[in-house]
């Protein structure tokens, strides 16, 4: 019976995770490479394509536009002149009205400063601003910070295994701690440009992370714990470090501002803990509630919720390394 369970879980959450790529936010980056040109980058998932960018009336195309495909999106390049600095002016992405998704605008000057602004359904209008401020580069990269933890399927899982390896609150609380110590350090240095690594193979090793605290959560005794129980705040570190480098590869597609580079760092790690911190209590709620039913159908839960998880995360490896 919990066999034939765990098969309709995962045939009925393989959709949502396969889709991973599609639901990611689209990314439009405008850099002035001289006064008052501009080359416009347009990346957005393959199968989003009514989504465009909108420049103001005195903003003309000066190329034709080049597309290819990469990662399974559709990447669309060309250059625009306009009449007018686009300093303190909006660009409009007509169309994201009737997606799922979001949009990131990544702003860069002439003299080399970045912002970078979130584009809703709600709200597809972004303004570059003439100065970007301290609280509009926290804004920005606190919810993208949020959006990176939630939307980031592989740092979601591994997070949730630690919840469902655990018990106890301070002792979750203290690893998830370590983990985030972990890779803010890691993140620190990599957007700093102290250390890197190739992406595909971190890539591949998070979700031989994932793996691995899975196979852990199937195993675990407490008669006979093991090392991931006794000592997790280690296991959760070492990995975290290796987590830092997934995070560091997001923050460098949109960039920081040179001007408010400390405030950009701080608040997308803030933004990063503060999705955990969403994860954790919800999952320990979550828990706790099945716990009261009954301790058997507990028990069914988190060995189901950890082959389920191994499942997905082993297919996730199999195809980063074929893809490497």
């Amino acid at each position: 019976m919990l066999r034939a369970l765990l098969a309709l879980l995962t045939l009925a959450l393989w959709p949502t995770v396969a889709r991973a790529d599609d639901m990611r936010p689209g990314y439009l980056e405008v850099r002035e490479i001289a006064p008052q040109r501009y080359a416009v980058n347009w990346k957005a998932p393959a199968k989003v394509r009514k989504v465009i960018p909108s420049f103001p009336p005195d903003c003309q195309s000066v190329s034709e536009p080049q597309r290819s495909f990469e990662a399974e999106a559709l990447l669309t390049r060309w250059e625009i002149r306009c009449v007018r600095s686009l300093a303190g002016r909006s660009v409009v992405l007509s169309g994201l009205e009737g997606t799922p998704g979001d949009a990131l605008l990544r702003y860069q000057s002439i003299s080399g400063d970045v912002q970078a602004a979130r584009l809703t359904p709600a709200s597809a209008s972004g303004t570059i601003a003439a100065t970007p401020g301290r609280w509009q580069v926290a804004r920005t990269y606190f919810a993208t910070g949020v959006e990176h933890i939630l939307m980031g399927y592989d740092h979601l899982l591994f997070v949730l295994c630690l919840v469902l390896l655990l018990s106890g609150v301070w002792r979750v609380a203290a690893t998830v701690t370590a983990f985030t110590v972990a890779h803010s350090l890691t993140l620190v240095a990599t957007t700093l440009e102290w250390v890197s690594l190739p992406r595909a193979p971190v890539e591949a090793a998070i979700a031989l992370s994932i793996v691995f605290l899975a196979v852990e959560i199937v195993k675990r005794d407490p008669a006979n714990p093991r090392l991931s129980e006794r000592s997790p705040w280690i296991i959760a570190f070492l990995f975290g470090l290796l987590h830092g480098f997934g995070f560091a590869g997001a923050l460098a597609e949109i960039g920081l501002p040179q001007s408010e580079m400390p405030t950009a760092l701080l608040t997308f790690n803030l933004g990063v803990e503060a999705g955990q911190l969403l994860i954790v209590a919800l999952a320990m709620g979550g828990l706790a509630i099945i716990r009261r039913m009954s301790a058997k159908v507990f028990r069914s839960a988190i060995t189901g919720a950890a082959y389920i998880i191994g499942i997905v995360s082993s297919a996730w490896l199999i195809e980063r390394i074929i893809l490497a």
